[in-house]
């Protein structure tokens, strides 16, 4: 029986502690309530801003917080209503944007039903605000200046704010004009540390980019196409002197049709209208002036185009190496048109073309372009003439009948004969150099039809190249929204 007496007597003797811990706690949650909640005369606009004014207004040099080591946390969201413009040259992005701020002011509250109303628009100078900024900001935000901001009834404030947003952006224009940008605003304190304000992000960023769909007035080149965002986190030794941030990510899709149609459709045709050239017979028509007058025109239209290109960005773009395969293409058709006119044209100056040219050309080249050789309309060779007169003169065809009959009109036919094949031999000579004229004309049509050929694959080879680079880099662009 002596143990749960003293039991009890060690339990009374405790009670009076816990008595007195219990009405501490009781004063302290008075206190508090005393501090956080303010009492209105009278429940208007008048009686509220009366104990505003007693209360809050005025202290905007410290952080609403009652013990200093307390964080502030911020609430971060935007809503993009316009894409203004995007400057390649200067890798700058300019955009109409929305900031909301949500923050709650502590030791703020008042009672609704007392003071008449949960919230009210109050002068933003009058409050503490929190020095949001983004970092990617390079020039002036050019706004009109807006002066209220919203506190609610528990103290939190909601604060709106336009922004000019002319930020840098790292643009990549290698796929010009089937680009996708990748474009970041960061946001976070200019002064404090994640030790005194944190960001957090107050709608999905989901939210804010099918809202920023519905808001965006402009459609102008670049079209939104998705917003991704992210925390990054700090380490635990930087915490002194890191800022806390939100990373915003831009996708942006430039709109290509209108380069398409003035840019890529009108090279097609010049280049498919240089490619059927090829089809006019340079002896007949002067290929080559039509040639230079493709060019020249081809020039004038990238001069008048230029001012649709992008000035400058980290490589050069697939479309500057397009045009001057087109242009490259052109002058190397001139130059073969030049060439083969020189061969067709000179071809009676040459002398006979060499056995190996007739071999690689005329026979082995001819076939595979699909070019015959003309019969030739020579029906005896002079040489064979000279050597054997049974195929070309029938009156030594039997010496026993020019002995037996040497008669006057025998001999008058015979020399006759003589001289037909002297004169045989004279056209048989001048046919010989026509027939040579023919083998280096011929030369300069199977020359034409090859590189006419090989015109063919090589602009194809380059347009399908430029193609599966173009739809290469634009997939992977793609893949990373």
């Amino acid at each position: 029986m002596l143990k749960p007496l003293s039991q009890a007597a060690g339990f009374t003797a405790i009670l009076p502690h816990f008595q007195i811990i219990i009405c501490c706690l009781i004063m302290q949650s008075l206190l508090m309530k005393s501090a956080e909640t303010i009492s209105c005369s009278e429940p208007t606009t008048d009686g509220l801003i009366t104990a505003l004014k007693e209360n809050i207004f005025g202290k905007t040099e410290i952080r609403p917080v009652i013990h200093l080591k307390t964080p502030t946390n911020i609430s971060v969201s935007f809503s993009l209503y316009g894409i203004l413009d995007v400057d390649e040259k200067a890798q700058k992005l300019n955009t109409f944007i929305w900031v909301n701020l949500v923050w709650n002011i502590e030791g703020l509250s008042w009672d609704p039903v007392e003071c008449g109303t949960d919230i009210i628009s109050i002068p933003r100078k009058q409050l503490w605000r929190p020095d949001i900024i983004i970092n990617e900001f390079i020039d002036e935000n050019k706004v009109p200046d807006t002066y209220y901001l919203y506190v609610e009834y528990t103290g939190k404030v909601m604060d709106d704010l336009p922004f000019h947003v002319i930020s840098s952006c790292n643009l990549d224009i290698y796929t010009f004009p089937f680009d996708i940008q990748n474009c970041t605003f960061t946001f976070n304190s200019y002064q404090h540390t994640v030790l005194d304000v944190q960001l957090s992000f107050y709608k999905p960023v989901e939210e804010a980019f099918r809202y920023s769909l519905k808001a965006m007035t402009t459609k102008g080149e670049w079209e939104l196409v998705d917003m991704l965002a992210e925390k990054p986190t700090i380490p635990p030794q930087e915490m002194n002197v890191s800022r806390d941030k939100l990373t915003y990510y831009i996708v942006l899709r430039r709109r290509a049709t209108l380069y398409v149609v003035n840019l890529l459709i009108p090279s097609c045709f010049l280049i498919t209208v240089d490619l059927f050239s090829f089809l006019l017979p340079p002896q007949n028509v002067d290929r080559s002036a039509f040639k230079m007058t493709l060019i020249l025109g081809y020039t004038v239209f990238l001069l008048l185009m230029n001012d649709l290109l992008p000035v400058t960005g980290n490589s050069l773009p697939l479309i500057n190496a397009f045009f001057s395969i087109c242009l490259a293409l052109m002058v190397a058709s001139l130059l073969e048109t030049i060439l083969i006119i020189n061969i067709q044209c000179g071809s009676t100056h040459y002398g006979p073309l060499p056995q190996w040219a007739k071999a690689l050309f005329l026979n082995y080249l001819a076939r595979l372009v699909r070019l015959s050789k003309k019969p030739s309309d020579q029906n005896c060779d002079p040489e064979k003439h000279r050597t054997d007169t049974k195929c070309c003169d029938p009156a030594v065809e039997n010496p026993l009948s020019e002995a037996a009959f040497k008669t006057p009109a025998l001999l008058e036919l015979k020399k006759i004969s003589h001289e037909l094949l002297s004169i045989r031999q004279q056209v048989d000579k001048h046919l010989k150099t026509d027939e040579s004229a023919d083998e280096w004309m011929l030369l300069g049509q199977v020359i034409d039809r090859l590189l006419f050929c090989l015109y063919i694959v090589f602009l194809s080879v380059s347009f399908i190249t430029i193609l599966a680079f173009w739809l290469y880099w634009y997939n992977k662009n793609a893949s990373l929204i």
